[in-house]
């Protein structure tokens, strides 16, 4: 018998309980990692990365992936996805000034949403 227990069900929100008006709000953008490091002091463990998009510059964002991503190494290259429009928050004394996107999977195992090749940094996402 296996230990491995099935994914807690989420059910999906109210068709209708958002807008195309409120997605239109989110800035979504393609971004670059150019570093990736571990922050400390962070309550929870976490990296923080430095993120270009093109023409719109460099921004940093903490993100909480060390589970998933032992090794930042693996992070540096990769193309992400990011709401770039949310105000900064600090992380650890960190100006984390970017969402990275990834999936809420189980046990903090935070899977980055891919973007395949032929995006570019800075392209809107949507």
């Amino acid at each position: 018998m296996s230990s491995h227990q099935p994914p807690r069900e989420v059910p999906f929100l109210e068709p209708g309980s958002a807008t195309i008006e409120d997605f239109e709000r989110l800035d979504l953008r393609i971004g670059r990692i150019l570093e990736a490091s571990p922050l400390d002091g962070a309550r929870k463990p976490a990296y923080r990365l430095r993120i270009d998009f093109g023409a719109a510059g460099e921004r940093r964002s903490s993100a909480q992936l060390t589970q998933r991503y032992p090794d930042p190494a693996v992070l540096v290259g990769r193309l992400v996805v990011a709401v770039v429009n949310f105000a900064p928050r600090r992380v650890a004394g960190y100006r984390s000034e970017v969402l990275v996107l990834g999936a809420l999977a189980p046990a903090g195992l935070i899977p980055l949403l891919g973007v395949d090749a032929g995006a570019e940094p800075g392209q809107h996402a949507g």
